[in-house]
């Protein structure tokens, strides 16, 4: 499901849904898909490649780590969309 998504090994994570056309990849915040849908960019989706500590379904009491959600382009590249941490 994943590659048919274009969701690449470098972007992959535990989870994958989709919503609204776009797929969501990883334990992407909510904030960041209620922005996606708001401003509807020509994208795949959002990916948060891996677990990281303090994302969503991840907190660990105060122990966190600094992650990025990525936007994933059209043609399997990425770039940022919103910065946690």
């Amino acid at each position: 499901m994943k590659a048919q998504l274009g969701i690449t090994d470098a972007l992959a994570s535990c989870h994958t849904a989709t919503v609204a056309g776009y797929v969501i990849e990883g334990h992407v915040p909510a904030g960041d898909i209620t922005r996606l849908l708001a401003e509807r960019p020509d994208a795949l989706g959002l990916s948060v490649p891996d677990m990281p500590i303090g994302s969503p379904g991840m907190q660990m009491g105060d122990n966190t780590e600094p992650f990025t959600t990525l936007l994933i382009q059209p043609d399997g590249s990425s770039e940022m969309f919103a910065h946690h941490g």
